[in-house]
């Protein structure tokens, strides 16, 4: 009898200890699914009305569309205007930084420590000179290619590992006028098909959020 009773407290001691580790497990999980379930959206761009629709600025402008798409509003927080929204069970944390484009990477290394999200779950919307107007590329991480808000991103995060949404601007401007053509507005016949354009983007960023970069890539590249 003592060592069927002692056997029993042995046996019981051992469940208490699977399911405190049983329990742990599952906390952890938990935790995992959740950081794999949240996305950090960045629209890069400037603040101001005289940034408005420019060129530089397409990054806002996929952002306020998605919003609006989402009917959600952006809040004016610390280092950027920020929102959030779901779509297929996922959790979307978008914002739109307030240090101007040469200062983003401060507000997006923020949010990614503040909302715990990991760099694999960030898209940065950016403008893109090297691609033609109505060309959209994803890409999973690259070089800055001399895009200051890409720069300041890389200085921040202490990588270029993170996913960005390339949305050519084209390069057709005279030698030494980059800066005003970036900061200029889409020419007259650019702009009809602007809507189209950013349409897609929020494609590939809900694609991105669902199944991944590189099944994106293969559907939408």
């Amino acid at each position: 009898m003592v060592y069927d009773k002692c056997a029993s407290i042995k046996l019981l001691s051992l469940g208490r200890g699977w399911v405190r580790l049983l329990k742990k497990a599952h906390l952890s999980y938990t935790l995992y699914l959740t950081k794999k379930m949240k996305y950090l959206i960045v629209g890069l761009g400037n603040i101001g009305p005289e940034y408005a629709d420019t060129r530089h600025n397409i990054g806002f402008m996929v952002a306020d569309a998605l919003a609006k798409q989402s009917q959600t509003s952006f809040y004016n927080m610390r280092l950027a205007y920020y929102t959030e929204l779901g779509y297929k069970g996922r959790q979307i944390h978008l914002i739109k930084p307030t240090t101007y484009m040469n200062l983003s990477g401060k507000a997006v290394n923020y949010w990614m420590q503040e909302l715990k999200i990991p760099i694999e779950n960030i898209l940065i919307v950016v403008d893109d000179l090297a691609l033609p107007f109505g060309a959209i590329r994803l890409k999973p991480k690259g070089s800055n290619a001399g895009h200051n808000g890409l720069k300041s991103m890389e200085a921040s995060l202490g990588s270029a590992n993170y996913a960005r949404l390339r949305f050519g601007i084209g390069d057709n401007f005279p030698k030494g006028r980059q800066a005003d053509y970036v900061l200029s507005g889409f020419d007259a016949d650019e702009q009809p098909e602007l809507p189209t354009l950013i349409d897609r983007s929020i494609e590939i960023i809900q694609s991105f959020v669902s199944v991944g970069a590189q099944l994106t890539m293969t559907r939408f590249n």
